[in-house]
């Protein structure tokens, strides 16, 4: 059982790479909150007298254009190189001597040693010999770190260790320098890469998740320890232009703002938070667009169904027995194709047929096959287009095919129109509401509680429905094999329900999905929030109806489209005499 522990005056943080950079704002904003005593190492060493060119300049062409002609007069050709090398050296000191000001403004006790801490004999030294004065160390924290960010078959052997190091290495040699039983804070600062992974930081992603999972052994290990490894996103600081800001936002990906970030680390060094090992502060890092090439490329993904993997599927029972609803197919071929390339969605499906379905009762096969074939791709445009079945294997090893679609990815999604014969006017036709919708009777929506979300019915006329929905998140494990991703499944089919009901209501009849001509996705349905369907209906004959949905906000606004759906009328009395 943990115990709290507070920040007290005579506390001794041991802060690496905390001299320079976020690590040094985290500190100094720490040391506002609790003044104490910090050990701040750090690389670099600390120059006492700047140099006489440099002093009094601090606007960066000016004290470049100092730098260079101080290279000229000692005759030393002043390359770009060593430009910049001197340039950051003069800044660098100037922030560690800032950080070292800040932190004593604040009524704290710091001391800066010059080290690295991979370098195991000096870090110990140094370390033993500052104790003397500053007090048994009761803290660490572990800012420091090196990147190399490159595409792993670039990457060399020296970019790994220096990486690695800084991060895991490190980390063993503070623990070192330590009485680990004695120690009541150990601060990570690992990344949100560690976590999610992120292209081209291979090195940089296994350094910080072995820094996340050696908070929590050493939380088991001496749990009166606050430990918490704090997985951090992007920060807006130097290090984040402009440009990169919009990279980020197109990506998705939120800029921690460095006051809010700051504080964090305080907030969460308080008592309250002592059983809080792993934190995450960030978007996951969404890589940029995979490359698209020219050539057209096939592939084939096998997969297991199980019906207990899948517990929503006890929610769509169809004479009897658990089927995949239709959607979920569309999801399933959607969702593959975007894991192709990352940084694209899929924007539209294109001829979806219903062929034989799949049901999970005792022809459910051993195993499943989706077959992608790229059909046309332009790299100017960021398009791809893909041709899907899924299929499976017969007893006698015969092919049996169950959907089939095209699906056109686009890296940037159009953005979302207007439904322009938006009508909101309640008519009180249909007074029903919520789950009376839902298993009253045969010609009611059979559909169970992950599926029972309309609200209401606004208006109905011969041609046209329109309801209100809102779809409650059920949780991953119920999603089992087929999470809601971009395009959800699960609100897809809600937001046909509508048809059912229209040709209930005017034809005591029930359907069934036979495929659709064209979907269209702008934006992601939303959850928790109600939605709006106007369903179109566009013909109706004696075996079949067909109809156009627009998924759409209250001020008409797309989410989404089903244009040329198809119903098969399915036989009432047929599916309540297979119920019974």
């Amino acid at each position: 059982m943990s115990v709290n522990v507070e920040i007290k005056p005579e506390s001794v943080f041991v802060v690496s790479g905390g001299a320079k950079g976020i690590t040094a704002k985290c500190i100094v904003n720490l040391a506002q909150k609790y003044p104490c005593r910090f050990i701040i190492l750090g690389r670099s060493e600390l120059i006492n007298n700047e140099p006489e060119f440099a002093k009094e300049c601090f606007d960066e062409p000016s004290l470049k254009k100092r730098i260079m002609d101080y290279l000229i007069s000692r005759s030393e050709k002043p390359t770009p190189i060593r430009l910049q090398d001197l340039y950051k050296q003069i800044v660098g000191n100037r922030e560690i001597k800032q950080t070292l000001s800040d932190v004593r403004a604040t009524g704290s006790k710091v001391a800066y040693l010059n080290v690295d801490v991979t370098d195991t004999l000096d870090l110990h030294q140094k370390i033993s010999v500052c104790v003397e004065r500053m007090g048994k160390v009761t803290g660490i924290i572990h800012g420091a770190g090196n990147l190399a960010d490159k595409l792993i078959e670039k990457k060399t052997e020296h970019d790994f260790e220096k990486v690695y190091n800084a991060k895991v290495k490190g980390l063993e040699n503070l623990l070192s320098c330590v009485n680990s039983s004695e120690l009541e804070y150990l601060v990570l600062f690992s990344s949100v890469s560690g976590f999610y992974g992120n292209i081209g930081q291979s090195d940089y992603a296994i350094a910080n998740e072995i820094l996340n999972k050696s908070a929590h052994l050493v939380k088991q290990k001496y749990p009166s320890c606050h430990v918490v490894a704090i997985n951090w996103g992007a920060w807006d600081s130097g290090m984040v232009t402009p440009q990169l800001k919009k990279e980020f936002t197109k990506r998705g990906i939120d800029i921690i703002p460095i006051k809010v970030g700051t504080q964090m680390l305080v907030n969460e060094l308080q008592a309250q938070h002592n059983d809080t090992t792993q934190l995450i502060i960030g978007s996951p890092t969404i890589p940029p667009s995979a490359f698209i090439g020219t050539e057209l490329k096939k592939y084939t993904i096998r997969r297991q169904l199980k019906l207990s993997a899948n517990p929503f599927l006890h929610d769509h029972v169809i004479a009897g027995n658990p089927v995949l609803p239709a959607t979920c197919a569309v999801s399933w071929i959607s969702d593959t194709c975007e894991k192709i390339y990352p940084g694209h969605k899929a924007f539209s499906c294109r001829e979806f047929k219903v062929l034989k379905g799949i049901t999970f009762n005792e022809t459910l096969a051993s195993e499943y096959f989706l077959d992608l074939q790229e059909i046309a791709k332009s790299a100017d445009k960021h398009e791809v287009k893909f041709q899907g079945k899924i299929w499976s294997k017969n007893p006698q090893g015969k092919p049996i095919y169950h959907f089939s679609a095209n699906i056109i990815l686009l890296r940037d999604i159009p953005p979302a129109p207007i439904y322009q014969r938006l009508n909101l006017s309640l008519d009180n036709i249909i007074t029903l509401t919520g789950k009376d919708f839902y298993q009253k009777g045969v010609s009611s929506l059979f559909h169970g509680p992950s599926f029972q979300q309309i609200k209401r019915v606004i208006n109905i006329d011969q041609t046209k429905i329109t309801t209100e929905c809102f779809w409650q998140e059920i949780s991953k494990q119920q999603q089992g094999q087929f999470p809601a991703y971009w395009i959800n499944g699960f609100t897809t089919d809600l937001s046909t329900h509508g048809l059912w009901l229209w040709l209930s209501y005017f034809h005591q009849q029930i359907c069934l999905p036979g495929g659709l001509s064209r979907y269209e996705q702008f934006e992601q349905i939303p959850d928790h929030t109600n939605f709006y369907v106007s369903c179109e209906i566009t013909s109706k004959t004696v075996t079949g109806v067909s109809a156009d949905f627009y998924i759409h906000d209250e001020k008409g606004k797309l989410y989404s489209q089903i244009l040329g759906a198809k119903g098969i009328i399915f036989p009432a009395k047929l599916m309540a005499m297979k119920q019974e």
